[in-house]
């Protein structure tokens, strides 16, 4: 039987929470104060805290840094309160609760946040990135709280104007490190609802939704069905406009729903100020995270980052911070690591143009070449990921590499998703 202590200053709430979840099945402890919390966080193993943010001598949010900093915070926090803030609410996130609870709390949400938190880890995930030191731009803090704002009012947010790790940054301020987390991009596998139940309460990411296939669009309709149910959050994230996505691939319906709220960053030329800082930050999240190897940037080539101009806007900017933690060849990233794949990430753009300039059969070809070139490299010729890629049958995929001249070597496809 799960064990649950409440810790509230008001008689008349923790009788009722008491109440209300022994009913449920659950040993409940109350608390009137923070000393008292203490004493039985001393004395017992908690399965679960239900925590006020104010009440007299010390509030929650001091009794949560010091079980953090004591290290027993190995339970899960729920915080409470009637006038809470987004600011009070992030903070309280940040430092280790799982989820707030704003009073008067309604008994369903009570019920299901107390069954979420359960369910979820005693010890912490290892952190992609620390999310903290992004916390020192005020881009990354007012997108935050943007963030927290709107996604206490939606279970879907669409980020635009950005992808892959700068979108989960932001993505990542609306979990704790204990909150179940599925990327929808990582299969094309079709989802259950075994799989939904399994991160019930949680968060379901996609990086970037002009990559997804077909069967992972169906995907993304079968949760949006769904949030509700299994009280999921939906954040994803695009670079172009939703109205670009037209045509027999794409369903208008669902490009609706998910046009329905969105957030989106700022201009990278609007804080092009904060771009040393932010690489930085980008480098060591990537490093964290284990994706690159160990790097760090020389002041010169932070300041030729600062005078670029970044077209491709915040994707752009990401993608070249990765591409020069695996281009340099010394710990630090040089200035001339920096001009060297800045000129090589410009060659795309010049092929752009230089298609443009041919006629318009000759230009087709020459993209086809291009474009399935670049699938064959991504999917390592496997000619199932790129069939579900691409959009086309094995048989027409084949036929068109052909005819292109391009070798795909029809390797083993064991193991394909």
């Amino acid at each position: 039987m799960p064990q649950i202590l409440v810790v509230d200053d008001e008689i008349g709430i923790r009788e009722l929470l008491s109440e209300i979840l022994s009913d449920e099945g659950y040993s409940i402890l109350l608390a009137e104060n923070a000393a008292v919390a203490r004493r039985i966080r001393g004395e017992r193993a908690l399965d679960l805290v239900l925590l006020d943010i104010w009440m007299p001598e010390m509030d929650g949010i001091s009794l949560l840094k010091e079980w953090s900093a004591a290290g027993l915070l190995t339970m899960p926090v729920i915080m409470m309160s009637g006038h809470g803030t987004i600011d009070t609410a992030i903070e309280a996130t940040r430092i280790g609760a799982v989820d707030f609870l704003e009073k008067p709390i309604a008994l369903q949400k009570l019920l299901a946040t107390v069954k979420d938190a359960l369910k979820q880890k005693l010890l912490p995930e290892k952190q992609p990135g620390v999310f903290e030191d992004f916390e020192r731009s005020a881009l990354f803090r007012d997108f935050r709280k943007r963030l927290v704002q709107a996604a206490a009012k939606t279970r879907i947010l669409l980020i635009r104007n950005a992808t892959g790790g700068i979108a989960e940054i932001g993505a990542r301020a609306l979990k704790n490190p204990r909150m179940p987390w599925l990327d929808l991009s990582s299969s094309s596998a079709p989802l259950t609802q075994a799989t939904l139940e399994d991160v019930a309460g949680g968060v379901l990411f996609v990086p970037d939704l002009a990559v997804l296939g077909k069967s992972q669009q169906k995907n993304l309709a079968f949760v949006l069905d769904r949030l509700e149910k299994y009280r999921l959050k939906l954040i994803v994230s695009c670079a172009r406009p939703l109205s670009s996505f037209g045509g027999a691939d794409w369903n208008p319906v669902l490009l609706a729903r998910l046009d329905d709220a969105g957030i989106s960053l700022p201009p990278v030329a609007e804080y092009a100020d904060e771009i040393p800082l932010i690489a930085v930050f980008l480098l060591s999240y990537l490093v964290g995270r284990d994706e690159v190897p160990v790097r760090r940037f020389s002041r010169d080539a932070l300041g030729v980052l600062c005078s670029h101009r970044w077209e491709g806007e915040w994707a752009e900017l990401h993608a070249t911070v990765r591409d020069l933690a695996f281009f340099a060849l010394e710990d630090e990233i040089s200035s001339n690591d920096v001009k060297c794949v800045l000129r090589r990430e410009a060659k795309p753009r010049q092929m752009e143009e230089k298609l443009l300039r041919q006629p318009l059969r000759d230009a087709r070809e020459a993209f086809e070449r291009l474009y399935f070139e670049h699938h064959l490299k991504n999917e390592g010729g496997n000619m199932a990921r790129i069939a579900e890629r691409t959009g086309l049958e094995r048989t027409h995929l084949y036929r068109k590499l052909k005819q292109l001249g391009l070798n795909y070597g029809r390797r083993s496809e064991e193991g394909v998703d």
